[in-house]
């Protein structure tokens, strides 16, 4: 069999290149061909139209729109999401296999999927919803890192006065290190505007394809300038993409029809949008938002501590999956706060995502007679893993003993995610790792929080591998009883 596979993670990171290993590895062991487009952050080479009409079915192994879907039109299509295919990825191929056997003769192609986007037609109204927050996540994401990091920067450089520094178009010495820390603040403060705008555009986006960037964009900017923040963002982008889903579905003369994507649906789009954003439902979210932000900063000692525990355990619990991306936008999303509450929060997600790579790398190698040798290696990689704040590190773990491996680690990251907000700890970097660690309010007890996280996933997923393991054969050799 030769297959066509695509994988995407809303990070474009881990997931996404490990699937499709996973893929390639299984297509190798059962005898098939498989080529694998990775659409990832560092770009994708496109799978060539030979390549895709001499497959016999097609693998999208994606939490994410798919670029280009119509591509594949006519072909058998398996859809997953890419934390199967790294878990079964010679099922998937199964699966692949029997779609294609049942495949009747193929119909010509039509113009466009029903859905002219990113989810297929016949996937339930749940999936195609994660899959259109998750589109808006990844593209969200770099802007994160690069303004996030930039405004840490300039916090280290400068120090968190440094926010008040005058513009940089009026006042810059090159020779000034306060300078240059002003510069990277303003930058990185310019990069932080974009966020919620860039979450609408592309969830609009993922739901109706390019017509609904436009308004999915200025409704997100007006849920800026409304106070509706980050709740505002998601409610205008869904609200822009299912405007022009509704807008895209009205026959219009063949004439106008061509104009259609480029001027009259992002215009009709943009002014419905604005109008439902300005007048209708943009305060009141505002309203609860600043309910929900006068609540963070009121939460103090246990309340406090639940709250960081459960975000703690929402990291470690699918590594880098949706769960795991609610969490980490709810703590960035509480960085344009920017009050203790939210730095706390910060501080406490970025811990406990450290924990699981971390966990799993301490225990294989404190007792690597429990793991694989295939997890023994992937111990020694995750150590940096985990120090880089990338959960994914222990996905291979999780894999291969998922009920031993996830309730380890989830009882570890919410240690952390507790002790860290208990500790009072402060970031305002999103991203890093152990790599930002002078950027944390109260370094020490951080770091403390995140070692008690990592000594107690160990000490569990050690003690969960005893349970059930059998007892290795004594291999000594006998010793024969020597007459005296």
């Amino acid at each position: 069999m030769r297959y066509v596979a695509v994988t995407a993670c809303p990070t474009g990171i881990a997931h996404t290149y490990m699937a499709a290993e996973a893929l390639e590895q299984a297509a190798k062991d059962a005898g098939h061909e498989v080529l694998v487009e990775t659409q990832g952050s560092a770009g994708s080479t496109p799978l060539s139209t030979a390549d895709i009409q001499a497959a016999d079915a097609v693998i999208l192994a994606a939490d994410v729109g798919v670029r280009d879907r119509d591509r594949f039109a006519g072909k058998p299509v398996v859809e997953a999401s890419v934390k199967q295919a790294i878990n079964d990825a010679a099922g998937l191929l199964q699966r692949a296999a029997d779609a294609a056997e049942q495949q009747p003769a193929p119909e010509p192609a039509a113009a466009e999927p029903e859905l002219g986007s990113k989810v297929a037609a016949g996937a339930g109204f749940g999936t195609r919803l994660r899959q259109w927050l998750m589109t808006g996540v990844s593209y969200m994401i770099p802007f994160v890192a690069a303004g996030g990091l930039l405004i840490a920067l300039s916090f280290a450089l400068g120090g968190y006065q440094i926010t008040e520094a005058p513009p940089v178009t009026e006042h810059f010495n090159a020779a000034s290190l306060v300078s240059w820390a002003a510069l990277c603040n303003q930058v990185g403060s310019a990069a932080f505007e974009f966020l919620v705008p860039v979450l609408a555009g592309f969830i609009a986006f993922a739901i109706a394809d390019r017509p609904a960037i436009a308004p999915g964009f200025v409704g997100g900017a007006i849920a800026v300038t409304v106070g509706a923040g980050f709740l505002g963002g998601l409610i205008a982008g869904l609200l822009a993409g299912g405007v022009l889903f509704a807008l895209k579905k009205v026959e219009v003369p063949r004439g106008i029809a061509g104009i259609m994507p480029v001027v009259v649906l992002p215009l009709l789009g943009t002014l419905l949008v604005g109008v439902l954003m300005f007048l209708v439902i943009g305060k009141p979210i505002a309203l609860v938002m600043a309910a929900l932000t006068g609540w963070l900063t009121g939460l103090s000692g246990a309340n406090a501590a639940l709250l960081g525990g459960l975000l703690g355990a929402m990291i470690a619990f699918d590594m880098g999956g949706p769960i795991n991306k609610v969490a980490y936008t709810f703590a960035v999303g509480g960085l344009s706060i920017a009050t203790t509450a939210s730095l706390e929060i910060m501080a406490a997600v970025m811990a406990a995502g450290m924990v699981p790579p971390l966990a799993l790398a301490l225990a294989s190698a404190v007792r690597g007679k429990l793991f694989t040798p295939a997890e023994r290696a992937s111990g020694r990689t995750a150590w940096l893993l985990g120090a880089s704040f990338i959960t994914e590190g222990a996905i291979p773990f999780a894999a291969s003993d998922p009920l031993r491996v996830i309730p380890s680690i989830v009882l570890g990251s919410a240690t952390t995610g507790a002790l860290s907000v208990t500790f009072g700890a402060t970031l305002r970097a999103p991203h890093g790792g152990a790599f930002v660690l002078p950027l944390v309010g109260n370094a020490l007890p951080y770091l403390g929080a995140i070692a008690a996280g990592v000594v107690v996933a160990a000490i569990a997923v050690l003690f969960a591998k005893q349970i059930g393991r059998r007892p290795e054969p004594d291999t000594a050799p006998e010793k024969t009883a020597v007459p005296a």
